[in-house]
């Protein structure tokens, strides 16, 4: 798995490596029930700390897009692929209603209100 942070990216780094294990999914690098390299290879290979790297494996497990298993290590969940192409989405929705003015809440009620 080849992964790499952009320099000039200004979003914290344990996003942005949860960005790069993202779009490694979303392009067919990794698929559902492929292990991920253990954290401290990851770390190396993005010259971050482990510690970075494993807030960024977290987050991506909390999403539903990898599954920690004593003894199996870091895996891609099933419909990862589905869910990392959902989260992009969404944050860029999230973004894009920041940038016009609109915080969380009001984006949550205007979901609320599509039928």
């Amino acid at each position: 798995m080849l992964l790499r942070l952009d320099k000039k990216d200004t979003r914290p780094l344990h996003e942005q490596v949860a960005g790069a294990i993202r779009r490694a999914i979303a392009e067919g690098e990794c698929r559902p029930g492929d292990r991920l390299p253990p954290a401290r290879d990851l770390s190396k290979a993005l010259d971050v700390n482990v510690n970075t790297v494993l807030r960024g494996l977290r987050g991506l497990r909390d999403e539903g897009v990898l599954e920690f298993r004593r003894g199996r290590g870091v895996t891609v969940a099933d419909g990862a692929d589905l869910r990392s192409e959902l989260s992009e989405r969404l944050r860029s929705l999230v973004s894009d209603a920041a940038r016009l003015g609109y915080g969380r809440e009001e984006l949550i009620e205007m979901i609320r209100g599509i039928p």
